[in-house]
């Protein structure tokens, strides 16, 4: 069996980041039938390595994601962990350019946005 399939999946301790104990360790994944655990809210299952990485607000963004999906059919809801970033919030038109550019200039402005070429900047770093 291929070292990432089913058999890895099995070793893995898997964790409800949804129900954090008061000591700081996170209760089991899933939920069963009985009364006491009835109650809990709609669980959000992660490995515990990634659950340890995670800071308190990616938990809380992850869990609260996965509960506003809920559950309408027979089969669980999957929802990312990690949310995707929006390009528009990280530097917009101009931090677009900035990236894209591979013109001639090894460092300048254009237009009042600042543009640099990193292969020739590592092309002439012994020469400048």
């Amino acid at each position: 069996m291929a070292k990432n399939g089913l058999d890895k999946w099995f070793k893995q301790k898997w964790v409800d980041i949804g129900s954090k104990r008061k000591d700081g360790s996170f209760a089991k994944c899933g939920r069963s039938k009985q009364k006491a655990d009835s109650k809990r809210k709609y669980p959000k299952c992660v490995p515990l390595a990634k659950a340890t990485r995670m800071s308190d607000s990616q938990r809380a963004s992850a869990v609260k994601r996965k509960r506003a999906a809920g559950n309408t059919g027979p089969k669980p809801t999957n929802v990312a962990t990690f949310t995707k970033r929006n390009k528009k919030a990280y530097g917009g038109m101009i931090g677009q350019a900035q990236r894209d550019y591979r013109g001639s200039y090894i460092s300048g402005d254009l237009g009042g946005v600042e543009v640099s070429n990193p292969s020739l900047k590592k092309y002439y770093k012994g020469m400048l």
